[in-house]
């Protein structure tokens, strides 16, 4: 004969209410960039023909990163200056002619306004020969060199030759979602991880917080300062939860507790009492219970489907 256990109550897991640190967070992802710096494009379209630094260089404001080929530049100025020249002689030979009465007024003034034409040109052409050598627009480090000898600049594409930026202070630029920036102020901790250092807690304080946000990505630019001992690296990505609300010391359930906004509390004659609770910040597999739980309650962790108000229960390790 074999004995079926037929009608037994059903067999639950009962855990005591605990309590911690519920944190209720904004998720976002972003990099991490110098507070200070500045990209370095072409301004005229040529092909490099010489590179004057190399990554990790230190540079200051105004020194040379390369040089662009500025033969045809070179060839225009030196045209307009023989055109000056000659405008030059020509003036004062008019000059000389309306002083014998043999030239007119005229002759000599549109002289003048030709040799001043040509010499606002050589103004300009001298201008546009220095924009052939790329200059560092501060004192920094080069972070990163993308300019090769012999490649094409050209100004059409927003070609980026060269970064330059300072190795500290650091700061992390978010894009966090228009639906939840609301909740974001300056100040608030941000808690940051990385895959470059798994497992270790890094953290971030809010700085900034852009007015305008992108329509297309529906999205607003947040800035986070790090600490001066970060050991976050330029360029790394990030996953950051910005801190919005944090209790300490919260009444905490499992997940798995909570069936349809309510809870089983296990009673002392072995029936479960059905209990409606109002939850708060849900993560790490717990939920903060803001009310409708005693803290000394023990409830049921994994209520079976079909578990009512008032039946009675086993509990997992107090079966005889």
């Amino acid at each position: 004969w074999w004995r079926w256990p037929v009608g037994l109550p059903p067999l639950v897991t009962v855990a005591p209410v605990t309590s911690g640190p519920a944190v209720e967070a904004v998720y976002a992802t972003g990099t991490v960039e110098p507070l200070h710096w500045a990209r370095v494009e072409p301004l005229v379209s040529a092909r490099i023909v010489e590179v004057l630094v190399e990554d990790g260089d230190a540079v200051h404001k105004g020194q040379p990163l390369a040089r662009l080929d500025d033969e045809d530049q070179r060839s225009r100025l030196a045209e307009l200056e023989a055109r000056a020249r000659f405008l030059r002689s020509d003036l004062a030979r008019q000059e000389e002619l309306a002083r014998r009465g043999v030239s007119s007024p005229a002759a000599r003034e549109r002289a003048e306004s030709e040799l001043a034409q040509v010499i606002a040109s050589m103004a300009g052409a001298r201008e546009r020969l220095d924009l052939y050598i790329l200059k560092s627009p501060m004192e920094g480090v080069v972070l990163r060199r993308d300019a090769e000898v012999g490649d094409a600049a050209r100004t059409t594409s927003k070609q980026v030759l060269f970064t330059i930026g300072r190795l500290t202070p650091l700061r992390v630029v978010l894009e966090v979602d228009e639906e939840d920036v609301p909740r974001v102020r300056t100040g608030q901790t941000t808690l940051l991880t990385a895959d470059a250092f798994p497992g270790r807690a890094l953290e971030g304080t809010v700085a900034q917080i852009t007015p305008l946000g992108d329509p297309v990505d529906k999205s607003y630019r947040v800035r986070v300062a790090l600490p001066a001992d970060t050991p976050l690296m330029i360029g790394m990505t990030v996953e950051a939860n910005i801190v919005v609300h944090r209790d300490e010391d919260a009444l905490l359930v499992p997940d798995g507790a909570i069936i349809d906004g309510h809870v089983f509390v296990h009673a002392d004659d072995g029936t479960v009492q059905k209990r409606a609770v109002t939850t708060g910040v849900r993560g790490n597999g717990r939920v903060q219970i803001r009310d409708g739980l005693p803290p000394t309650a023990r409830i049921v962790t994994d209520p079976p489907a079909g578990l009512t108000d008032g039946a009675a229960v086993r509990v997992r390790g107090a079966e005889r």
